[in-house]
């Protein structure tokens, strides 16, 4: 495609609220995993420091 312009390369032929959304959505997916990752893997660490210095995992202490 061929655009005349900046203004015409954001409308996007009419389908800018398609397209412009569909890239919003993945990157809040996108940051949203990596919080969710972050987090998962903080919380197994922690579970393998206790580990380590008790010996010993509660089955409630055991992430799902």
């Amino acid at each position: 495609m061929n655009w005349n312009g900046w203004s015409e390369f954001f409308h996007m032929g009419g389908y800018a609220l398609y397209v412009w959304g569909s890239y919003a959505v993945t990157a809040a997916l996108i940051v949203g995993e990596i919080l969710l990752l972050r987090t998962r893997r903080n919380n197994a660490l922690k579970m393998a420091l206790r580990t380590v210095k008790y010996g010993k995992v509660e089955n409630n202490e055991i992430a799902t």
